[in-house]
């Protein structure tokens, strides 16, 4: 027994409450190690009474196995140890070591489920369908808020081009996102700044003139909520623009500036070519950055967040470069916008591990850039096979809670990434299983506007093209496909919430399956992300609860019989229910 590859801790992702008296609880080991866990577990007061669970494989990765159960104990207070049998020894794990038989007052406590414990992200978010805006280059509904000099809406973008769209075009256009029937709408910043992505706040609290006005915005959140769709707002608090009226009023009076500890200046007088202060990045004069730790800053900052869900009614909040603030002012930051809208959203960007923010005290959900790798590896260039996919999915799920890991944003793409059609080299079929991954995976899946109609793009600039709008032009089969998809998680709740294990990780056929399930149904996505047909044996298959006999193929509506090998053509999916 490799005894150096087994770990648990009795908090985080490795023990937290999912009702208020049952403890989920993981536990690490060596891949292939253990023939079996079982932990006794008893109330830790009462020191007696034990009961014995069989703990699950969850998951696997490269490097280890993840076992997992659930206990339950009416007293909610819990005391426990594991059994670990690799089929020639046990030996008992406790908090204090390994031992044949524990010793008192050695073993894991979680000490009491208390109700704030049972933290979870808002329910709406949990599995919703996202779909990222990026107003300038979405429709132009209002030509006469367009800026001074407008590019042709179809020609090559440019860095600094502006294309003039607005809200208005957004309002225009909603009945495109209804059909789709996305969840939420997030849009990047559209507070005033002198750039098209508007990363360069000049003003947190007015709306830029180019794209409309506040009451355009109440407008569009309006009709946004009569249709079940929720809104939410970027904003980037690591930074500013630079024309920010306390950075302008610093260049303007030096030291003498009221708002000089507002940034971090190094040399004064203060210059910008090169900067003489902090920025984002390296060197970005037109991006300083904003001490959070200043209390005047932290003020100003958070009373942003309360302003627009108060002003606009908005249903939460994306947060750019929030890796570079303290942890402090983001737990802050969580109570006031908590206190204005209890189910507001909370969304970093992260691209990478981040179960730090994810406590519960921060933040409900971050970007899964991890996923999004994972997905251009395996689906997009093939330099992945299905085993080591399986593994990358399995260290994100690992390192969150199960509620945590449904209201990840799970994307194929984003302002900020080449368009996941062009990273596979334009072959819509590998994109399509993608996107019938992310749709039937657990987490929130989050389409960066145009994906579902086929547009293409290398990295930014390139990949904020304007919107297709023209039918002609657009993909309409992969629109079709995206509706299913979507459709099919309101269809089957299960797609939405329920929980997920991979039973099929082939690299030699590169065959990928995995099944949704709840207590009350499951649903068995398998995918051939291969050029050749695939043939599964049924034995290899845990088939769907409900119908042990015959289930159907909910994409198709074709029956299949769970005696007869499951046939896949090249570069499809199959999803069994």
């Amino acid at each position: 027994m490799l005894k150096e590859a087994v770990y648990h801790e009795a908090h985080g992702s490795y023990a937290y409450p999912v009702s208020p008296t049952t403890l989920r609880i993981t536990l690490r080991a060596a891949r292939g190690d253990l023939r079996q866990v079982k932990v006794v577990y008893w109330d830790r007061y009462q020191g007696s009474g034990e009961l014995v669970a069989v703990m699950e494989l969850a998951a696997m990765d490269e490097l280890f196995a993840y076992y997992q159960a659930d206990l339950e104990l009416s007293t909610t207070r819990f005391a426990y140890v594991f059994l670990l049998d690799d089929g020639r020894s046990q030996v008992f794990y406790t908090e204090k070591g390994f031992y044949a038989d524990p010793p008192p007052y050695s073993q894991f406590q979680y000490p009491y489920i208390a109700l704030q414990d049972l933290w979870e992200p808002p329910q709406w978010a949990q599995g919703a369908v996202i779909y990222q805006i990026f107003p300038e280059r979405f429709a132009n509904g209002d030509p006469t808020n367009d800026p001074l000099e407008v590019e042709p809406w179809n020609s090559q973008p440019t860095a600094t081009g502006q294309r003039g769209g607005d809200l208005r075009g957004i309002i225009q256009h909603l009945d495109h996102l209804i059909e789709l029937g996305i969840d939420a709408i997030y849009l990047t910043p559209i507070f005033e700044s002198p750039s098209n992505h508007k990363y360069d706040t000049t003003d947190y609290y007015k709306i830029d003139p180019h794209f409309g006005t506040l009451d355009e915005v109440k407008e569009l959140v309006g009709l946004c909520h009569q249709h079940g769709i929720k809104v939410i707002f970027d904003a980037v608090f690591n930074h500013c623009g630079m024309g920010f009226f306390a950075f302008q009023d610093v260049l303007a009076k030096g030291k003498q500036s009221r708002f000089a500890q507002w940034f971090n200046v190094w040399k004064w007088p203060i210059e910008t070519d090169p900067p003489s202060y902090e920025t984002f990045a390296t060197g970005i004069a037109s991006m300083p950055k904003l001490m959070t730790s200043n209390p005047e800053v932290r003020k100003y900052l958070l009373d942003v967040g309360r302003y627009w869900i108060e002003a606009a009614d908005i249903d939460g909040w994306r947060l750019d470069v929030c890796n570079e603030i303290d942890h402090d002012f983001w737990r802050e930051f969580r109570q006031v916008v908590k206190q204005a809208k209890p189910e507001a959203l909370i969304v970093g960007e992260i691209w990478h591990e981040a179960s730090d923010w994810l406590r519960g005290d921060q933040f409900d959900s971050v970007m899964n850039y991890s996923l999004y790798y994972a997905c251009v590896d395996f689906f997009a260039r093939r330099r992945i096979r299905a085993e080591s996919f399986a593994n990358r999915l399995a260290t994100v799920q690992v390192n969150h809670t199960h509620p945590v890991n449904l209201s990840l944003f799970n994307l194929l793409g984003s302002h900020d990434t080449a368009r996941f059609l062009t990273e596979c080299g334009e072959q819509k079929a590998r994109h399509r299983l993608a996107a019938a991954f992310v749709l039937t995976y657990e987490g929130a899946p989050m389409i960066y506007y145009g994906d579902e109609v086929g547009m293409v793009g290398e990295t930014d600039p390139d990949c904020r093209r304007g919107m297709i709008w023209d039918q002609k032009e657009q993909d309409q089969e992969t629109l079709e496909w995206y509706k299913r998809l979507i459709a099919l998680r309101k269809e089957r709740p299960v797609l939405r919430t329920g929980r997920c294990r991979v039973f099929l990780a082939d690299s030699a056929q590169n065959l990928l399956g995995y099944a949704r399930f709840s207590n009350e149904d499951q649903v068995l996505v398998v995918i051939n992300n291969s050029d050749s047909p695939r043939e599964i044996e049924p034995a290899s298959l845990p088939w769907p609860l409900s119908a042990p006999g015959q289930v159907n193929d909910l994409l198709t509506g074709r029956a299949i019989l769970s005696r007869e090998p499951l046939v896949l053509p090249p570069e499809s999916v199959v999803i069994l229910g």
